[in-house]
C-alpha cells in the first residue's frame, strides 16, 4: 500500500476499536511499560511510557498476518500516517520491532483502529541538582531556580492536536494561611503538583521560612526509582497581615448618634474604637497611620504596636489603615482603609422634669451628640450647690445628699465642648414638677 492510499483508509475510520482495558502486549527492556489513558480529546487509546527503546517489541490480538496493520504517525497525525513494515505474526498476535519513541502508532485490524502514542524516557529523563532562590520575584510571587532535567513531554493525538504529558512531579514547602477568627497566622503544608519542570518555578509568595521539596516524577516512582530533592531554608521575601476594627458601642438614651453614614464607623464623638492587626515572619515594619487624607498624603498620627486603642474626638472623617513591610521595604502590605466618620455637635437642655416615680420624665438629661468635654452643675434658688457632673449621658433625679429636694425652680449652669471645636456656656432654669410624695 502506498502512502497516500494509507492516508485515505486511515482518515476514514480513526482509532474505532472500543477500549476498556490495554490490548498491547510490551516485551524486551528492563523495566516495564507504563500505560497511561489519556482524555478523549486525543483520539488515542493510550500512553505508552517506556524507559528505553532497545529490545523492545510491541504485540496486538489479530486473527491472521494478512488481517493486521501497522501504521507511524508524528506531530502531523494520524491522518498522515506512514505504514510501518516488518510485522510479525505468530500465536495469535502481530508484533513489531524497532520501535521508535515518541511516535504515533495506528493498528489496523478488520477494518477497526486502535490508536496510542508510545514515549521514550530516555529521552526526557528527569533530575534535580540544586534549588535556590531566583531575584525573579514580586510581593506576590516568588521564583524557584531549579538545576535539572524534567522538560515537557509532548504527544499528538490523531488529528496532530499537542498535548503534554503530565509528569506528576510534586513541590512541597510551607507557607502560612490567615486565620481571620483568631487573628493569627497558621503554618501549612502545601503541595504543588507539576506536569514538568521548568526554571524559574514560579509560585504564590511564601510568608515563613521554608525549605522546598522537589520529588518526582511519576514514571521513576512506579519503577521505584523516584528522584527527590530537597533546598536550603529560604527565608520570606512577601509579606502580608490581616487587620480588624472594632468600635465600642454606647446605649445612652440621651445622646442623639447620627450614625456613620458610608463610614466604617463613627457617629457621636467621643468614638472609641480597637484597632489589631496580626503580621507574617517576614513583616519587620509595621505601622498602624491615621490621616485625614484619603490617599494618606499627609499621616497625621501613627502607631508601632499591634494592637491599640484610639477615641476619636474631632468632627470630620479620619481615615486609618495598617502597613507592613520587609526589611529592606521593598516589598509592603497595605490594609484595607478604615473610616471613621465623627459628626457635628449638638446639646439641648430641658427646662422641667417629673420625679414622681412614674418612669416618665423621671430624670432631668441634657439631649446630646458630639460633645467631648462636659461640666454640669446645679444649684437651687439660694445658690447652694445640689450636684455636678462630667458626663453629659449622667442626670440629675432630683435629690440631694440623698432625700428629695422640694419642688419649685431650680438652675443649671453648662460649660462644654464639641467634637466641631463649638463650646458650649449653657444656663437656665430647672422646674420640677408633680413630684413625688
Amino acid at each position: 500500500m502506498n502512502r497516500t492510499l494509507a492516508i485515505i483508509l486511515l482518515s476514514s475510520a480513526i482509532c474505532s476499536i472500543p477500549v476498556s482495558a490495554s490490548q498491547l502486549i510490551w516485551e524486551g527492556g528492563n523495566r516495564s511499560v507504563i500505560s497511561i489513558v489519556p482524555s478523549n480529546a486525543t483520539g488515542l487509546a493510550e500512553i505508552c511510557v517506556a524507559y528505553g527503546m532497545e529490545g523492545r517489541s510491541v504485540s496486538f490480538p489479530a486473527s491472521s498476518a494478512e488481517n493486521v496493520k501497522w501504521y507511524r504517525y508524528s506531530n502531523l497525525g494520524a491522518g498522515f500516517a506512514e505504514e510501518v513494515s516488518g510485522a510479525v505474526f505468530a500465536d495469535g498476535l502481530s508484533t513489531i520491532r524497532n520501535i521508535e519513541g515518541d511516535m504515533g502508532y495506528v493498528v489496523e485490524t478488520a477494518g477497526k483502529q486502535y490508536c496510542f502514542w508510545v514515549v521514550d524516557y530516555l529521552r526526557h529523563p528527569f533530575s534535580v541538582n540544586s534549588i535556590s532562590e531566583s531575584p525573579d520575584r514580586d510581593c506576590g510571587f516568588m521564583g524557584l531556580d531549579v538545576d535539572g532535567t524534567g522538560a515537557e513531554i509532548l504527544y499528538y493525538g490523531i488529528n496532530g492536536r499537542r498535548f503534554t504529558l503530565d509528569r506528576g512531579i510534586s513541590l512541597a514547602y510551607r507557607t502560612l494561611v490567615p486565620d481571620v477568627e483568631n487573628m493569627t497566622f497558621v503554618e501549612t503544608a502545601r503541595e504543588k503538583s507539576l506536569e514538568f519542570l521548568e526554571s524559574p518555578l514560579r509560585l504564590e509568595g511564601v510568608l515563613c521560612p521554608t525549605d522546598f521539596v522537589i520529588t518526582g516524577d511519576r514514571f521513576l516512582q512506579e519503577w521505584g526509582d523516584a528522584v527527590q530533592y530537597t533546598s536550603p531554608v529560604i527565608q520570606p521575601y512577601s509579606v502580608s497581615a490581616i487587620t480588624s476594627a472594632v468600635q465600642t458601642e454606647r446605649e445612652n438614651d440621651n445622646e442623639v448618634n447620627p450614625g456613620a453614614g458610608d463610614a466604617s464607623f463613627g457617629g457621636s464623638a467621643p468614638c472609641e474604637v480597637s484597632f489589631e492587626a496580626a503580621v507574617t515572619d517576614g513583616a519587620l515594619f509595621r505601622e498602624w497611620q491615621l490621616s485625614r487624607f484619603e490617599d494618606f498624603d499627609v499621616v497625621n498620627l501613627s502607631f508601632q504596636e499591634l494592637k491599640f486603642d484610639y477615641t476619636f474626638t474631632e468632627e470630620g472623617t479620619t481615615y486609618v489603615r495598617f502597613v507592613c513591610a520587609n526589611s529592606d521595604g521593598s516589598c509592603e502590605f497595605h490594609s484595607d482603609i478604615y473610616t471613621v466618620a465623627v459628626g457635628a455637635s449638638s446639646l439641648k437642655c430641658p427646662n422641667a422634669f417629673s420625679p414622681n416615680g412614674d418612669g416618665i420624665n423621671d430624670e432631668w438629661k441634657v439631649s446630646y451628640s458630639g460633645i467631648v468635654g462636659f461640666e454640669c452643675s446645679i444649684f437651687d434658688r439660694y445658690g447652694h450647690k445640689m450636684i455636678s457632673f462630667s458626663d453629659p449621658s449622667q442626670g440629675w433625679d432630683g435629690r440631694h445628699n440623698g432625700k428629695n429636694v422640694p419642688s419649685g425652680a431650680y438652675y443649671y449652669v453648662i460649660k462644654a465642648r464639641g467634637a466641631d471645636g463649638k463650646d458650649y456656656k449653657l444656663s437656665g432654669d430647672i422646674n420640677i414638677v408633680n413630684y413625688r410624695k
